[in-house]
């Protein structure tokens, strides 16, 4: 058995470089399918020419909509972070002093404020409720 080292190297890349593109197709689908910009024609559009030339596809992809790509994630990635944040917001809101006692919802809410999960403002509206 005569397989040099180089070859292994080479093989290794081609393998790293297949699973790469793999993984790129995926988001480029994803991408195509959360964006809701792009019509139901637009989307099968995009999608025969994904399927049938794919390496073609994929590049036309990035270099059409690419910029539009990062974006999306980014306007994605702050609005889960604001739902958090307004999950957080209306968990310290609402309490639950009945269930735990007062000083540890106290202790919860500074932890929160000392997070800046909430405002101040909150947290003082939120002490009161715990406190009354």
């Amino acid at each position: 058995m005569n397989y040099p080292l180089l070859d292994i190297f080479l093989t290794t890349m081609w393998f790293f470089l297949w699973v790469l593109w793999i993984m790129l197709l995926f988001r480029v689908f994803a991408d195509l399918f959360r964006d809701d910009t792009v019509n139901g024609w637009g989307k099968a559009g995009w999608s025969v020419f994904l399927i049938l030339l794919p390496f073609l596809g994929v590049f036309v992809y990035l270099v059409a909509r690419g910029k539009g790509m990062g974006e999306r994630e980014a306007a994605a990635a702050r609005k889960s972070e604001q739902d958090f944040r307004a999950y957080v917001r209306e968990a310290a809101d609402t309490g639950t002093a009945s269930k735990t006692g007062t000083a540890d919802e106290l202790d919860r809410l500074a932890e929160l404020r000392r997070r800046n999960d909430i405002t101040q403002e909150e947290y003082e509206r939120a002490k009161v409720r715990v406190l009354a």
